[in-house]
């Protein structure tokens, strides 16, 4: 196009100011409250409105900045190219290492070992890697013995000879979060200073192996605790700091120290607001790192290994977590990682199989060679809304890791409850919205499968318990010294709930009495069937009965323990007391609404009402516990 055709089609759309727009909108509204009706209002701690002009990127400093160039917001690289990775527990080494070459033959570019016995040898080390180049291959080491292994790589990579750029490694040794963090206490002294002497000792021992990696702060369990996305970036940068700062006081280099440090980040279903969340990273991890004068500047670059959420997925209506680990996954390529683990769809469950494996691995390979989204370096660097959700969460993030530090850095700070405090919080409030929907989880406390019973391999263990429930199984469970983090899943009280009612053989059903107007009470239905089913509570659902007492009657033949009665709200004056009297007690009675006769019908014993305003999870667990379950 010409410069003078483009500035003709340009004329044709005059610019529109903001002040422009925002009278429309306020129009619009015809009264209604702006701030309540478009400004979302998050849990990270600041609000996000309904759009955003270039005039909102004003005060962001770094939008000069290239991919590849401090502060590193756009990118520690000027390409995109993200690590396959995936997760093998060593449980026995010969099956580990067959799992492994089949997995290096379907795509994984990224072997990460997770050791589950103690004894670990140097012959097990020559089994578990035979057959795959040590050299071409990067490899995480976690689990039991790990610093045992790493000593035993080091050693290998010199008797092979292995060049020390090719050296791509990491041992995830983190006491922080995996001991104090998660158990009370750390495994290495009451100080953790042995723990930085061992540390330093591993890096010692490479010598010119500057590759490899000792460090593996595992971010990822804040967010599965129940955190915000800013918790879980203030204190992920807080323990980072903490390695850091005392590596360099124990006399490693700044440099070398910083480059010793892999960050495992989670990944949440909150799209734009994660891919915003990495960004925020690598800019605050450089701004960390360059107090500390490094030796070179490649140490300010931060290296993310992003692994989806644990803490969505469900084990009920399982395959929508192939869904959710596909957005999640979206967001972490977009955003630019070092490498990426989509958790396998059944992990709320069991071990991943062959197949739950391969479908988590086909994630990434569908976004690297189908949808191409390897091709352009952060391709939402310049978005108004990116560019400022990065930056607000960046402030906050900020803002939280300075509270930290006030307190004399993660670990006083954790010691003093701060960061439990900060946590269980949040927790709280998403548990409350999960138990009230506000926050869905499809499958669990929206639109539940109806006909789904859970499997004989799903008990109240292998769903994972919370602190102070008891699954009767008679397993182990640490007792800590004191209050530490709690990773769960979300699902987990719905999830537990339908569970006692599948196991209980009493196969529970609620009846929906549907009369008065025919949409509302279709409307009911619906809104009803979705309510009792997720409690795995049997749906006996009807189109219309032409009266309330053929409607009873209905009833009363199916032999239903619950029966709701489905109408608007001006039918229900009338025909909630005629059904409640019909009835005669033989189920309970329950009026899908809640109408303005709520108060007279209360008053002539009808007790029971559900609406969007219900506190689902309280209201089931109540229902469930007159059934006798």
């Amino acid at each position: 196009m010409s410069k003078s055709k483009e500035q003709k089609l340009l004329s044709q759309f005059p610019p529109v100011s903001t002040a422009a727009w925002e009278e429309v909108i306020v129009a619009d509204l015809k009264g209604a409250d702006y701030e309540k009706k478009l400004v979302w209002r998050t849990d990270e701690g600041f609000n996000v409105r309904p759009y955003y002009r270039a005039e909102d990127l004003s005060g962001i400093r770094y939008l000069a900045s290239q991919p590849g160039q401090f502060p590193f917001v756009r990118g520690t690289r000027r390409r995109n190219s993200w690590m396959v990775h995936q997760t093998i527990d060593v449980v026995s080494v010969k099956e580990a290492n067959s799992t492994a070459l089949k997995a290096l033959a379907a795509g994984t570019e990224s072997l990460g070992f997770c050791m589950k016995f103690v004894g670990f040898s140097a012959a097990d080390l020559d089994t578990l890697l035979k057959g795959i180049d040590i050299g071409a291959t990067e490899l995480v080491f976690c689990g039991q013995g790990v610093k045992t292994v790493a000593e035993m790589m080091i050693a290998k990579a010199r008797a092979e000879k292995i060049a020390p750029e090719k050296a791509r490694w990491a041992f995830t040794i983190d006491p922080i979060i995996n001991n104090l963090s998660l158990k009370g206490a750390f495994s290495c002294g009451p100080d953790g200073n042995k723990c930085i002497e061992e540390i330093k000792s591993l890096i010692d021992k490479a010598g010119e192996y500057e590759k490899i990696r000792f460090v593996g702060v595992n971010g990822h369990k804040f967010g599965n605790s129940g955190s915000t996305l800013v918790q879980e970036l203030a204190f992920t940068l807080a323990v980072g700091h903490e390695y850091l700062a005392r590596l360099v006081e124990a006399g490693v280099p700044a440099g070398r120290a910083a480059h010793t440090i892999r960050f495992s980040m989670g990944v949440g279903a909150n799209y734009f607001m994660e891919i915003a969340k990495l960004r925020a990273a690598r800019l605050l991890w450089a701004n960390i790192v360059e107090q500390y004068h490094p030796e070179t500047a490649c140490a300010e670059k931060i290296d993310i290994h992003a692994v989806t959420s644990r803490w969505n997925i469900t084990a009920y209506d399982p395959y929508v977590n192939m869904l959710r680990g596909t957005t999640e996954a979206m967001s972490a390529a977009l955003a630019g990682i070092h490498s990426l683990e989509v958790t396998p769809y059944d992990a709320a469950y069991s071990a991943p199989t062959e197949f739950s494996a391969r479908i988590a691995r086909n994630v990434q390979l569908l976004l690297k060679n189908e949808s191409h989204f390897d091709r352009v370096v952060d391709p939402a660097g310049g978005s108004y809304y990116i560019e400022n959700l990065t930056s607000s969460i960046a402030r906050n993030a900020w803002e939280l890791f300075n509270q930290v530090e006030a307190k004399g850095g993660y670990i006083e700070a954790f010691k003093a409850g701060f960061i439990q405090d900060q946590v269980e919080t949040s927790a709280a409030n998403k548990d409350k919205n999960i138990a009230t929907r506000r926050l869905a989880l499809l499958g669990t406390n929206q639109y539940p499968n109806f006909s789904e019973v859970a499997p004989k391999e799903i008990d109240a263990c292998s769903l994972g318990l919370r602190e102070g429930a008891s699954c009767g199984c008679g397993c182990d469970r640490d007792k800590p010294a004191f209050r530490v983090l709690k990773p769960y899943r979300g699902a987990q009280a719905f999830e537990e709930l339908r569970l006692a009612v599948d196991r209980s053989g009493k196969n529970p059903a609620a009846f929906m009495l549907t009369c008065g107007s025919l949409a509302m009470a279709r409307a009911r239905s619906q809104f009803s069937s979705n309510f009792f089913a997720c409690a795995g509570i049997r749906i006996i659902d009807n189109n219309f009965f032409d009266s309330v007492e053929a409607g009873v009657k209905a009833a009363l033949k199916s032999k239903a323990q619950i029966v709701v009665l489905c109408a608007a709200d001006d039918d229900y004056a009338a025909l909630a007391p005629e059904a409640f009297k019909l009835l005669g007690g033989k189920a309970t009675f329950v009026v899908a609404g809640a109408p303005a006769s709520q108060p007279e019908l209360e008053a002539q014993g009808i007790k029971n009402f559900i609406s969007v305003r219900s506190n689902v999870l309280q209201t089931l667990n109540q229902y469930v516990k007159e059934l006798g379950i």
